[in-house]
């Protein structure tokens, strides 16, 4: 695990830049965080860092929203989703395919969605004041245990 301070959305954008280098198509980045955390900003650097001349956004209401760059970056809301049915009904697993950097917002809302993905780190981001955060990296392997 690394960890990181962030002290501005500027910061938390730079770290999601840096950890984007580590980043190939077909991985996941599964986030965890309360709402304000700073997951939409930290989906910034790691579009920019691809490339992408699109304006990120949160995708609350679209579910997803994509990112055209070097790679594709697909980002997920799973706000208002619970269930691997639902999931399969709003075409997630066939993002997976698309050979993208997928981006999952609220993805402990379905905690089995591990189980079905190949490569994937957790980024947990905790608020310790108003613009200040704490950004954990877990890769893979430890995120298993």
């Amino acid at each position: 695990m690394q960890r990181f301070v962030s002290n501005s959305p500027e910061e938390t954008m730079q770290i999601g830049a840096r950890l984007a280098e580590r980043l190939k198509a077909g991985d996941c980045i599964l986030f965890e965080g309360e709402m304000g955390a700073g997951k939409t900003h930290f989906t910034k650097g790691i579009a920019e860092y691809f490339g992408a001349g699109d304006v990120v956004s949160s995708p609350t209401f679209a579910l997803v929203n994509e990112y055209e760059g070097s790679v594709p970056v697909f980002h997920f809301d799973l706000f208002r989703i619970d269930t691997l049915d639902d999931l399969y009904a709003i075409g997630f697993f066939d993002y997976l395919d698309r050979g993208g950097i997928t981006v999952i917002e609220w993805s402990e809302n379905i905690p089995e969605l591990r189980s079905y993905l190949d490569n994937y780190c957790v980024v947990k981001i905790s608020k310790t004041g108003d613009c200040s955060r704490i950004i954990e990296y877990i890769p893979q392997e430890e995120a298993q245990c």
